[in-house]
């Protein structure tokens, strides 16, 4: 009973978000996905609403010849197709039912991502409830309550850093995959896996299985230029700007417009997320100079990498960024504790003092 602990106490901290959203928009079961009326319903004037819409609008009509007038960003928002399919699989294409289900995905899949990192912490012979971290982040915890699909894609990648850690590697290019068609950043992990197999083991093949994942995936991005025009593997949506060259330049152009919220910011996220980053960097910089060639490692670095990147659309909308800051998370906690580096592992868990953030929303 003790290994579901830390996994049972995030997914109720979730729920209990859920609840709030749920009672904050009177029970309405399409309310906490904040539907906006300017895209779908064609109201120049009306609001936007937020990133959870589409994911609703998808499942309810998957084809790609009508859903992509509700869509923002069509190729952006269709390319992380997993999530409303599952949702539509388990509602049976019920309309009234899928908003449900959207919300038992979302707190299922926390549950198995926090799970499993519980789990390969113990695989390491290290606390359980360090896994907290990870199910207590503001940037997986508030998904779950707004009808996003980071609860599922990191539960999947989540899964397969266990199946790594227990070398079936297999499964773990399986769920790499899987987890690329929720959100494509989590590609950082199966191009990982890829470079330190072919660094090592060199084993034919767990080769074939994340090249297959990974041309998978590809067909997929091939699939989505020639449905809409475009490919989904970008900076997207609505008023999206460009990912930038200039280490934090994104946050830095929040000072352009105002100088105190950047300074705001600089508070928050500071030592949140941009000093982690920094520390990320230098540390599996440091790592690989001195011979290491694990996963870990490279996940750390590839996701500091995009933090450092991050477009200003991205830095200058705070739920946003955390959301982005979710690979970021899971690579710490995995990398440190690979090296069973107690301090990193201690302060993971100041982390949690983030879900402030959730309370006015």
């Amino acid at each position: 009973m003790k290994r579901f602990l830390p996994a049972t106490v995030s997914t109720l901290v979730a729920a209990a978000y859920v609840v709030y959203r749920l009672a904050s928009t009177g029970w309405e079961p399409t309310g906490w996905l904040e539907l906006g009326d300017r895209i779908s319903g064609g109201a120049s004037e009306g609001s936007e609403g937020y990133d959870g819409q589409f994911f609703y609008y998808i499942a309810l009509d998957p084809d790609p010849s009508s859903v992509s007038a509700k869509l923002d960003d069509p190729a952006y928002r269709y390319q992380r197709i997993l999530y409303p399919l599952i949702a539509r699989l388990v509602s049976l294409g019920v309309e009234a039912r899928i908003p449900w289900a959207m919300l038992l995905i979302g707190l299922a899949a926390h549950w198995t991502g926090t799970w499993s990192v519980s789990e390969v912490l113990s695989d390491r012979g290290l606390s359980r409830w360090y896994a907290l971290s990870y199910g207590l982040w503001v940037g997986l915890v508030a998904p779950v309550g707004i009808g996003l699909s980071e609860p599922l894609a990191f539960a999947l990648a989540a899964a397969g850093m266990l199946s790594l850690e227990r070398r079936r590697k297999l499964s773990a290019a399986a769920l790499f995959g899987a987890a690329a068609f929720a959100k494509e950043t989590t590609l950082v992990f199966l191009a990982a896996a890829l470079i330190v197999e072919l660094l090592t083991d060199r084993q034919a093949r767990a080769i074939a299985a994340y090249a297959a994942s990974g041309a998978l995936f590809g067909t997929w991005q091939l699939w989505l230029l020639g449905t809409f025009g475009a490919v989904g593997l970008r900076a997207g949506g609505d008023t999206a700007t460009a990912f930038e060259w200039i280490p934090f330049m994104g946050l830095f152009r929040v000072g352009f417009f105002s100088l105190a919220a950047l300074g705001l910011y600089l508070v928050i996220f500071g030592p949140s997320i941009v000093l982690p980053s920094i520390w990320g960097t230098v540390a599996s910089v440091r790592e690989l100079l001195r011979g290491a060639r694990d996963t870990e490692t490279l996940v750390l670095l590839g996701f500091c990498m995009l933090i450092m990147g991050l477009p200003f659309s991205t830095f200058r909308e705070p739920l946003g960024l955390v959301r982005a800051a979710d690979g970021l998370v899971l690579a710490a906690i995995l990398f440190a504790s690979a090296r069973r580096w107690l301090r990193p592992l201690r302060y993971s868990l100041f982390w949690s003092a983030m879900l402030a953030m959730v309370l006015p929303r």
